[in-house]
């Protein structure tokens, strides 16, 4: 169902194998109900679910392992269809026909319209109450939730955080504005709202609306001494109104908010910023827009109803909204790098990732994360910082001349 060229090698459960020249992997079949559930799902989704279901694994190099799967899925829907019926007297043969098998307990359920807000809680709260402990030994100890910026080659994965978090609070100008009120939607772990605070004086709300995440949010904030300057809030980007804010970060979450909900999105925030203030939204985009629909394993098992916008898109929205549009930039190189550093986070603690979330889970995140690389790498997905400004009524914008001062 793969191709017989596919640069991997088969072993299966009877201890037979099938070893090409040039394997990059193993992708080892301990059971017929591995082939069962490809059949019914050939495609992305059915290698998932026989993955995380323990009936397939992958050993070796599981960046290869992706690359491989991902080109001898590609345009294969019609060979598959021509080879429907040498396919199913093989599967007949090896006892792997069957009924579908429902899927592993880790496949995202939701319920209700899409984005409302119900349903977004429990799309939240599917991706991000794993567990925080487990987080923390993925991301490192900033505990931030998206891509970085390797302002060196040598520079580390929390230092590029860091430095991640300064180039937006340049960019929204709190180094030039202390005390500068800030709104961060979307806040995960507090990362951003802390940096702002103790780095730049400002005075900070931070929304969520993932109960864990808040709670070890407020935790960190009072770690750092800056309790009296953060505000975390569990609160639906829907229910802002009536404060104004000098700034606001939005750094990861327009990907949840979906392409029919954009333009409310944007509004909400326009509505709360004060003139002169700015808005960076950091988000992952895709050439045209891409929903992780059902036949995606990352939207069946990580982020279900995650849209990706097209970042024209994302600017056409932002000016809908009344946002003069000021800075674009991509940061595509530094999310690869950033997944690739989590990904070794995650195999060089293992044994501790499996105790703390079990193994389907952890095994979940592995292969999301090398394949979310793999995609950044190759220009599939991208990610871009757009700044965006609302004038004063007589046209003033209060932006610096150039960007010297941002890096």
């Amino acid at each position: 169902m793969l191709g017989v060229d596919v640069p991997l090698r088969f072993e299966f459960w009877d201890g037979s194998a099938i070893s090409p020249d040039g394997a990059v992997a193993t992708l080892r079949l301990s059971s017929p109900e591995a082939l069962r559930r490809i059949l019914w799902m050939p495609n992305e989704v059915g290698l998932g679910r026989a993955y995380v279901a323990g009936e397939l694994d992958i050993d070796g190099d599981i960046f290869a392992a992706v690359v491989a799967m991902r080109d001898a899925l590609a345009g294969r829907s019609s060979s598959m269809l021509r080879e429907l019926p040498v396919t199913l007297a093989t599967v007949r043969r090896i006892g792997a026909l069957g009924r579908p098998l429902p899927p592993p307990p880790e496949e995202a359920r939701l319920k209700g319209w899409r984005h409302s807000r119900r349903r977004d809680a429990s799309a939240i709260g599917h991706h991000y109450d794993v567990g925080n402990e487990f987080y923390r030994l993925v991301l490192g100890q900033t505990m931030t939730y998206s891509c970085t910026r390797f302002v060196e080659p040598a520079t580390g994965l929390d230092a590029a955080q860091d430095a991640k978090h300064e180039l937006v609070c340049r960019k929204l100008g709190l180094h030039e504005r202390p005390g500068a009120r800030l709104l961060d939607v979307g806040c995960g772990w507090g990362s951003m709202a802390i940096h702002a605070a103790a780095r730049h004086g400002a005075q900070v709300v931070a929304t969520t609306i993932s109960q864990a995440q808040a709670d070890l949010a407020r935790r960190r904030v009072e770690e750092a001494g800056v309790s009296g300057s953060v505000e975390v809030r569990l609160q639906d980007y829907r229910a802002l109104a009536g404060e104004s804010f000098d700034a606001i970060s939005s750094i990861g979450m327009a990907e949840h908010v979906g392409k029919a909900r954009i333009d409310e999105y944007f509004a909400t925030l326009s509505g709360v910023l004060a003139p002169q203030g700015r808005l960076l939204n950091h988000a992952i985009s895709s050439v045209g827009g891409s929903r992780l629909g059902r036949t995606s394993f990352v939207g069946r098992y990580v982020f279900p109803d995650g849209e990706l916008l097209d970042v024209g898109g994302t600017v056409l929205a932002m000016e809908r909204a009344g946002f003069e549009v000021r800075d674009v930039e991509s940061l595509r190189e530094h999310y690869a790098r950033t997944l690739r550093s989590w990904v070794a986070n995650l195999e060089a603690n293992w044994e501790h990732a499996v105790r703390l979330v079990g193994l389907p889970r952890a095994k979940i995140w592995r292969l999301y994360m090398a394949g979310s690389a793999i995609s950044f790498e190759d220009g599939g997905n991208g990610i871009h910082q757009v700044l965006g400004v609302i004038p004063s009524t007589t046209g003033d914008a209060a932006m610096p001349p150039t960007r010297r001062g941002w890096d």
